[in-house]
This record gives C-alpha cells, structure tokens and sequence, in this order.
C-alpha cells in the first residue's frame, strides 16, 4: 500500500491523465536540483576513499583507484606497475623513474638495463582499492576526537541555551502587552540587517574583556541569542490561544510553569526547527571559533580540519575523510527532526 501511494504521488499531474508544461518543468526543475546537491556529496565520499595520489589525478576516476606495485630484485622500494610498448610488444613494465617526458622502466619479471619509454606511451596498472587509512590515521595519529568533542560540546550546549533563551523572548513579545514591545520586536528583527563583519571585532573585545579568549565558552556565549530564533519562536507562539494562559493563571500556575508546561510543548515545532537550523550553524562555524580559539585542543571540527591544509601542501585525502564524516551528525539529526520543519515553518505564517 505504502508503495503504491509513493508511485501515485510521484505521477501525479497538474491535470488528472494529462501531463501539462508546468509538470516537466516543475519535475525538470526538482531533478536537477536534487543532482546539484547529490552529486558533490557522493564525489567527495568516494574520493576520501581514494589514496592520496589518485586524488589529484588528471582525469580523475570514479572509483577509487591505486597503481599496483611489484618488488622487483636490486630495487629498495616496491615500483609501480604500467602498461608499456617495447619492441612491438605490449608489456607490464615497472617504473624506476620518470625524467621530463621519459619514463625508464624495467620488466619486473627479467629485470635488465631500463628501457626509456615517452610517457604518453604508457598507462599505469590500476586496481579498486579502498584507503581505510584515511579515516584510520586522523583518528588514531591526529586530534580529530579532540576536535569532534569540542564541537559537540559547543553544538550541544549552543543549542540547549539558544532554545531557551529565545523561547523566553518569543514568549514576552508575543504573550505580554506592554509600552514598546512592538519597538523591541522591531529592533530585533533589524539586527538582521547587520553583517557579521561588523558585530565581530565589538563581541571579540568583550570576548577579551571578560576573559573568554581561547576558550569554548567564548565560542558559544556570543551566539546564543539570534533574532531568526526569536521571530521564528514568537510568530508560532502567537497561534496558540491565549485562554489556556488565563486558564493557567486562574489556577494558581506561576508564569515560569506556564512558560515551561504550557508554551513549550506547543511551540515544540517550531523548537525542532531552530533546533535543526542552530545545530548547523554552530556545527559549520568557522570563522568565528577561529578568531576566539589559539590552542590546539580547543579547537573546534571545522577549525582542526584547517590544520591539514599547510603552506605548500594540502592533505586532500585527510580532509574529504574528515568532511564526509563531519557531515553525520548533522544528517543525523535532521533524519530526527525533519517532520517537524514543514509543520514549524509554516506555522510561524499563521497570524
């Protein structure tokens, strides 16, 4: 049954049996979109799969592909495996080195003097091969469970008080009639108009004032209140009744337990959705924690992961490993709190 009203849902037209312009455009429109948000996460999963070398690889392949190497007597190291023209014939050649435009070779089954070869004459001997090592090495050689717990600590707790503190405000402006709330609500919501740029360099040096500098509390207290929270949370608040509030008061109930028992459980839509929005904007922060963190392990997710990324090289392999498996917990959570957007979001629109 369930299968059946997914496909009827998924052919439905503007018009019963008939297929109308806006339905290919709309379709049309729906599957790109869905490819342009695909598409790199599937890349860039596959690719922290890749050894270091294929990465940057000119094509570069689908799947995850390594040069198979032989030893080869008189030779040190294992040498890598391509597939050569000498004398006419085609072989498995393994390459000692390679100088401009030549390659010397040599047949790892009868090794002899090097065979120079131009290297567009030759194609390296791949074969699947998963890099385990670059998911293995960061979390065994590096401080990425450092950096992952402090990002958890600052995303929790971000999150727990924004809720709170928000909600708080939500629940003053949309359920309190006092001289100037509209004015309040008002200059809340033009604190959206500021860039961030501005606000930064004046929260750093209170930041600095109060002793917060490298440390995570200095991360996490100057975000708690967003006027996007406060607005989402006081247009859905004013949809519930105000005669359950004045039922509450009538029965003795102080204003913090209607606050609590009340409010909150109605508002728990709209709560999920910031939520979700307040667990990816900590989570993805950068900037910020950058300019608040100096010691190594305070850092934050994001912050460590700049670490790979050094003045002449970049640990492409690391980063994409890191990235995909950064990307967890925040598709984890929204898995859990998805039904609630649509509901939340729409309600903010209600009066």
């Amino acid at each position: 049954m369930a299968n059946l009203n997914a496909i009827a849902f998924l052919t439905r037209t503007r018009r019963p049996g008939r297929v109308d312009l806006t339905d290919i455009v709309s379709w049309a429109w729906l599957i790109l979109g869905t490819l342009a948000v695909l598409v790199p996460v599937v890349w860039a999963g596959i690719s922290s799969l890749k050894p270091e070398a294929e990465i940057t690889r000119f094509p570069p392949t689908f799947l995850p592909r390594a040069a198979e190497e032989v030893t080869v007597p008189g030779y040190d190291k294992p040498l890598s495996l391509w597939r050569a023209e000498v004398n006419g014939e085609t072989k498995e050649m393994a390459m000692i080195r390679r100088i401009g435009l030549k390659a010397q070779l040599v047949d790892p089954k009868n090794p002899g003097p090097p065979v120079s070869v131009n290297v567009k004459d030759i194609t390296p001997v791949q074969t699947l091969t998963i890099a385990t090592q670059n998911y293995s090495d960061p979390l065994t050689r590096f401080d990425f469970l450092t950096f992952l717990k402090n990002s958890v600590f600052v995303t929790f707790v971000a999150t727990v008080l924004t809720l709170i503190i928000n909600a708080m405000a939500a629940f003053a402006l949309s359920k309190y009639r006092f001289r100037g709330d509209k004015a309040i609500f008002v200059l809340i919501i033009s604190t959206l108009m500021i860039p961030l740029t501005v606000v930064m360099v004046p929260a750093y040096l209170v930041i600095v004032g109060v002793g917060l500098v490298d440390n995570l509390w200095g991360v996490i207290v100057p975000t708690l209140a967003t006027p996007t929270g406060v607005f989402l949370l006081r247009q859905y608040m004013l949809t519930i009744p105000d005669e359950l509030i004045e039922a509450a008061r009538v029965d003795a109930a102080s204003e913090f337990r209607i606050f609590w028992r009340i409010i909150l459980p109605l508002t728990a839509p709209a709560l999920a959705v910031l939520a979700i929005f307040s667990v990816l904007w900590r989570w993805n922060d950068f900037l910020w924690p950058l300019i608040v963190l100096s010691s190594r392990e305070n850092f934050t997710l994001q912050v460590g992961l700049n670490a790979f990324q050094g003045e002449f090289s970049v640990q492409w392999h690391y980063i994409l490993a890191m990235t995909f498996l950064s990307l967890a917990p925040v598709t984890v959570v929204f898995l859990f709190l998805q039904k609630y957007i649509t509901t939340g979001i729409a309600g903010t629109g209600m009066k």
